[in-house]
């Protein structure tokens, strides 16, 4: 994601008390940071925090954690938070959203086994243009076999693209790993889950130009 520079974004990040970027010593503390001890669901690769936020509001009974790897991405979800939090009532703020700055291969050192009950991969980059970067593609073996670390017993992931390639390489990927998929739609739109769906910023705009959405869940299988 491309995004213009932000002469705020270093002050953001160092007075926005939902902004993480050092985190290694925050792992298996984050119901310290929340306060609570609910599910915590985790977004990698947040974006502007559309999605995020929206679920937040949805879900309070939830925790909302963000991965984001661009500052000046990061900078503007949180910033849209915040704000939302400064003009409503202590009842209606979003306590329940952290961000995160930092990369998925860094999942490990964020959390602990079984943290987390479901993450959410929405419109990652498909890294398809070259066979050797298949080891880059966020649906991997190499990322599959951590989200299993990190999930719960029940854990899901949740992915949504608008590549075809894409989503026929990841369904191949789960299943050759061992996860089971279930609600898969090639048209998310014009879908059961249509109504229920939380649009990303990267959603809106491929819907618009009317690009199908793929969509499915994926639970986590354990060896007995």
């Amino acid at each position: 994601m491309r995004a213009r520079k932000k002469k705020w974004a270093d002050s953001e990040i160092l007075e926005n008390e939902i902004i993480f970027s050092e985190t290694k010593e925050d792992k298996n503390n984050w119901g310290h940071f929340f306060g609570n001890d609910k599910p915590i669901m985790l977004e990698i690769g947040c974006g502007m925090g559309n999605f995020i936020m929206e679920m937040a509001k949805r879900n309070r009974d939830i925790n909302f954690i963000g991965l984001e790897r661009v500052k000046m991405v990061i900078v503007a979800g949180a910033r849209k938070v915040r704000e939302w939090n400064e003009s409503v009532k202590d009842i209606d703020a979003l306590d329940n959203v952290r961000f995160v700055l930092g990369e998925a291969m860094t999942l490990e050192e964020l959390f602990v086994e079984n943290e987390l009950s479901r993450i959410y991969i929405n419109f990652c980059d498909p890294w398809m243009r070259k066979k050797k970067w298949a080891k880059r593609r966020l649906t991997h073996k190499n990322f599959l076999d951590i989200y299993k670390k990190l999930l719960n017993v029940q854990g899901e992931l949740h992915l949504k693209t608008d590549s075809k390639e894409l989503f026929e390489f990841s369904v191949n990927e789960l299943i050759r790993c061992g996860w089971t998929i279930k609600n898969l739609t090639l048209d998310l739109h014009k879908s059961e889950w249509a109504e229920s769906n939380v649009m990303t910023e990267y959603e809106k705009k491929f819907s618009e130009m009317g690009l199908a959405i793929y969509r499915l869940e994926a639970g986590v299988c354990r060896e007995v």
